[in-house]
């Protein structure tokens, strides 16, 4: 079983969902708009696989395992529907702004990936964890594209702040005063060469630090 410093390690970066495995691809594409928009949808994500773990982990040795996917199934959509409907009661307009994303969870890959790779072999506590640290991890994701598009597209960061706390517009962050915006950034090929971006930075930054590491061993030298 992993540790849990592993656990945390690889939901952030060494298997992240969005910019590792590339898993969730449709709302990170779909949703990214803004930076309150991924992150919000990323963080519904992150509790629905932090629940979904802790539910399946428990009763894994229970369920047989032809019925083992319609059961993770039916466990994952009961989870979304009680984040759906809390959405809907506590956070109406950013309900309404994410849309039939919040429902689309359940579909999502990542999720049941999890539930059956994870879940389903270990204990309750470290499943919890690794279920919301992946989705953290893709919120994580969700959040820096939405930010990138947002400035490049509109010049602001938090835009849509007010959609969670109604009081809270004047956090919106103008960061290009008087800026005409850039069409393509807030459009669908802007979330393809964003994540792009993204992806070719992690890939580097990973390729530098694993150059940077020790090598164990080595060739001997002659005597």
């Amino acid at each position: 079983m992993a540790t849990y410093g592993d656990i945390v390690e690889n939901g952030l970066w060494k298997q992240n969902p969005g910019v590792v495995q590339l898993l969730g691809l449709c709302p990170t594409l779909a949703m990214t708009t803004s930076m309150v928009n991924g992150f919000s949808l990323g963080l519904a994500t992150a509790f629905v696989m932090c629940l979904s773990n802790a539910a399946v982990s428990p009763v894994r040795k229970y369920i047989p395992k032809e019925l083992r996917n319609p059961v993770f199934i039916l466990i994952i959509a009961a989870l979304v529907t009680i984040i759906d409907l809390s959405m809907n009661a506590y956070v109406h307009p950013l309900h309404l702004v994410l849309g039939i994303f919040i429902p689309l969870i359940v579909t999502n890959c990542i999720v049941l990936a999890r539930v059956e790779s994870f879940a389903a072999k270990n204990p309750t506590t470290p499943s919890a964890l690794d279920g919301f640290m992946m989705g953290f991890g893709l919120a994580c994701v969700l959040a820096v594209l939405g930010a990138v598009r947002e400035l490049v597209g509109k010049g602001t960061l938090l835009s849509g702040i007010d959609l969670i706390f109604p009081q809270a517009k004047a956090l919106v962050i103008h960061v290009i005063p008087n800026y005409n915006g850039f069409l393509l950034a807030i459009l669908p090929p802007g979330a393809f060469i964003g994540l792009g971006c993204l992806i070719a930075a992690r890939n580097w930054a990973g390729s530098r630090a694993s150059k940077a590491k020790p090598q164990v061993g080595g060739a001997l030298k002659p005597a």
